[in-house]
């Protein structure tokens, strides 16, 4: 499977909210979290609030592996 057609069945996945099995031993290193105001939030590596935020899929939070991954979900990118 090449690149562009791996992307778009990430893309399918996430937008079915499934999180890909092997996101969080794998390579997808993208956060996506939930505010206490409901919103849905991604953190990539280097943003300020990276580090501190640790996935709760019980909460419906999940890890992506790229932002087009993130936004099909419609999840938005960390202000900060």
């Amino acid at each position: 499977m090449n690149l562009r057609a791996l992307s778009g069945a990430l893309a399918i996945i996430a937008a079915l909210g499934i999180a890909p099995a092997f996101a969080q031993s794998g390579g997808c290193n993208i956060k996506g979290n939930v505010s206490t105001k409901g919103e849905r939030i991604y953190h990539m590596p280097g943003q300020k609030y990276y580090n501190d935020t640790v996935i709760q899929s019980s909460h419906g939070e999940r890890w992506f592996c790229s932002e087009a991954e993130a936004r099909a979900a419609g999840w938005r990118k960390s202000k900060v």
